[in-house]
């Protein structure tokens, strides 16, 4: 019934198209917005960036952002069930990716925990710009790793008259998502405002076979009886061991069901040289933990976005650019019956730039980025002390244009301070937890130099050398405590240095018309690099709420010498003038120069190709993506009581088919298969690779409709 409602209102709203073709319509720009302050075509980029907007988009949206982005060369889902991925790019997660929300940091707990969500939901989302490799220079050293930018158009920004938008419905997929969404424009020429809800419900994921893998369970690592962490070098507490052949499912993925709601407004006045706009969102998202079944995680989201722009400043810089973002974030982790942990992230963010006028055939930008922070951690099972963090940088990006190659390069210095609470006065158990209070202060460089290089028409050279430094995070410095989504204690270190490395990065494109063939290399040494390691034989004892003593292994947050390496392929011909043939490849290399080994969790070779048809009204897809066998696995590394296991390969063979619909209304309606192999695939850069499988062979119908 829900659904026939939706695709009424939905019907109902593209009526409005007969009103709408009588007016010009809001044009969304394609050319990247993410690191490209002078707003030139992707194809005049330097540094390596992929784009998913328009119709595309819409078809390719899925339950969580890393999983949207996970056909792009290069990036891969770092899942925590179907509910939870955050992106890896480049073999590289946490605080190397910056995740913006209309080029602001999205602020939430994502980096701090695999188990918690990132909070965006793609089904509004109207752009993804997505920087494979070091974006520092503009976004900080958080950044060495690549950007994710997810742009929602909430602030208007062009003039406007009329109404305008879209909306979709959608059902089924393995999880048997129930999803809608709406986004409306309304202006009256310099006023426009923005309007936009989504929901989505989804059940527990259907699998094929057992959630635990083969591997996993012939190590005799875990008892499901006893719970997590629960012993030893390879044993459970007891000594005996149990099969856990169901533990967490056999055909559904128990525990991985998920509820969410979310809207925002916004509004902008529009100027001749200029707007200036603001935005309220709040997005809430009910899911299950499936490494803890029983367990739900809560989040709520509240954000305020400002943005502005002045053109034509008649001075020696002609434009200025503010946004900022203030968020109000907090989720709980609770049983049926209470609340056993709550993480609080409130903060501000922004950046101030102007453009100046060409000097000497130069032209950049200068800018200042500043946020400021404030993270608490509520319950028995808070692992991190209370903190503060507060950063403020400036940074200078310029561009030489020769004849038709170009130079770029630029320079970034910031502060940054983060600081901990220590433990709660009077509370002796805090205390000894998390110390006194203390602050830890850091200045990084960063700075990079490209080039693109024009051979003639069609081919092209980029290359672009880098130098980053990040400031450890607070739970980098600060953590100590068990942290359940990894099944270890986990344990920061005050005295640790700022990761630095140094980084080469080169691709070979050809474009001609609709063809295109981009190759591209990467190698980024760490002389320092920050990463939470086994320290195999130390362990500590920890009590629980229930009144159990169990020991866990430490892992340090510990520095070391890193090399990261890989290739990247993507292309796409058209055979006929219906019929495009698409090609992607990628791999990654990443070693643990130290201690020697591999670092954790890095995507295996894949390669993947598909043909593309659309004649009239009718569209259709065929991918088929192969994963090969992971084996260059890590040695020190722990998680729960486990070294990290080999991942089988797999081969997903996934189709599509759209219809335009034969009437006035702009409505396509679409079909989507997954996994049609119904193979069990494991992603290796998962941390729950081996008791939570991707979802099996699948269907869902939607419904798309713009005005």
């Amino acid at each position: 019934m829900k659904l026939k409602k939706l695709a009424l209102a939905l019907l109902l709203i593209s009526f409005n198209e007969v009103i709408a073709a009588e007016k010009s319509l809001i044009t969304l720009p394609t050319t990247p917005v993410t690191g490209n302050p002078l707003g030139v075509g992707s194809d005049q980029m330097v540094v390596p960036i992929s784009i998913l907007n328009g119709r595309e988009l819409s078809l390719k949206r899925e339950s969580t952002l890393a999983e949207t982005l996970n056909s792009m060369p290069g990036v891969s889902n770092s899942s925590f069930g179907p509910s939870v991925g955050r992106p890896m790019i480049r073999g590289m997660d946490g605080d190397r990716i910056k995740i913006l929300q209309n080029g602001v940091n999205n602020l939430d707990a994502s980096n701090l925990s695999f188990d918690h969500g990132v909070s965006i939901d793609p089904l509004i989302i109207e752009q993804i710009d997505v920087i494979r490799g070091p974006a520092t220079l503009l976004y900080g050293g958080g950044a060495v790793g690549g950007v994710v930018n997810a742009i929602d158009h909430r602030i208007p920004k062009e003039k406007f008259e009329g109404i305008t938008g879209r909306g979709e419905v959608r059902y089924g997929g393995a999880n048997l998502e129930q999803s809608n969404a709406a986004v409306v424009d309304v202006g009256t020429g310099n006023f426009v405002m923005h309007f936009d809800a989504y929901s989505r419900d989804s059940k527990n994921l259907r699998i094929p076979g057992n959630a635990i893998s083969n591997r996993l369970e012939s190590t005799n690592y875990w008892n499901p009886d006893e719970g997590s962490g629960s012993g030893g070098e390879g044993a459970p507490k007891t000594g005996d061991y149990v099969p856990y052949t169901t533990a967490h499912g056999r055909n559904k993925l128990l525990n991985s069901q998920s509820e969410t709601r979310g809207g925002a407004v916004g509004a902008s006045m529009i100027f001749d040289r200029g707007y200036a706009g603001v935005s309220y969102a709040k997005h809430q998202t009910k899911y299950g933990s499936v490494k803890e079944p029983g367990i739900l995680l809560d989040m709520d989201t509240d954000r305020i976005d400002f943005a502005s722009e002045i053109r034509d400043l008649g001075s020696f810089f002609e434009k200025a650019k503010f946004k900022a973002a203030y968020t109000d974030y907090r989720h709980h982790e609770m049983d049926a019956v209470k609340i056993h942990t709550t993480f609080k992230n409130r903060g501000i963010d922004g950046t101030f730039e102007l453009t100046h006028v060409p000097v000497l055939g130069l032209k950049g930008v200068i800018g200042t980025q500043f946020d400021s922070g404030k993270f608490d951690a509520i319950g028995h099972e808070a692992f991190t002390p209370n903190s503060k963090t507060n950063s403020q940088s400036v940074y200078l990006y310029e561009e030489l244009p020769l004849n038709q190659h170009k130079v770029t390069f630029g320079l970034r210095h910031g502060k940054h301070e983060v600081e901990s609470k220590g433990g709660e006065p009077g509370d002796e158990h805090a205390l000894e937890k998390f110390g006194v209070p203390s602050k830890k202060k850091f200045n990084t460089n960063n700075a990079a130099i490209g080039g693109l290089y024009k051979l003639n028409e069609q081919w092209s050279l980029t290359g672009n050398l880098s130098h980053n430094e990040r400031a450890p995070s607070y739970f980098e410095l600060f953590a100590n405590g068990v942290h359940s989504a990894t099944g270890v204690f986990e344990q920061g270190q005050s005295n640790l240095k700022k990761e630095k490395s140094n980084g080469i990065d080169g691709q070979i494109r050809w474009k001609s018309g609709q063809d295109s063939l981009t190759f591209g290399a990467y190698f980024n040494r760490f002389s320092n690099f920050n990463g939470l390691l086994s320290t195999r034989s130390e362990e500590v004892g920890e009590g629980h709420e229930e009144g159990e003593y169990v020991t866990y292994k430490i892992s340090r947050f510990t520095g070391i010498k890193a090399e990261f390496k890989g290739v990247e392929l993507e292309g796409k011909t058209m055979l006929t003038d219906y019929v495009q043939f698409n090609v992607r490849g990628d791999y990654v290399d990443a070693k643990d120069k130290t201690n020697g080994g591999y670092v954790p969790r890095i995507s295996p070779l894949k390669l993947g190709a598909g043909l593309k048809y659309e004649f009239d009204r009718f569209g259709a897809r065929l991918d088929v993506l192969h994963a090969f066998k992971q084996d260059r696995v890590a040695s020190n590394y722990n998680y729960e009581g486990t070294k990290e296991l080999i991942t089988d390969a797999y081969t997903n063979v996934s189709m599509m088919a759209t219809y335009k619909l034969p009437t006035q209304l702009n409505l396509e309606a679409f079909t989507r298969a997954n996994n049609l192999l119904d193979q069990e695939i494991r992603e290796h850069t998962s941390f729950l690779k081996d008791i939570a499988p991707m979802g099996g062979r699948s269907i869902m119908l939607g419904l798309r409709g713009e005005f």
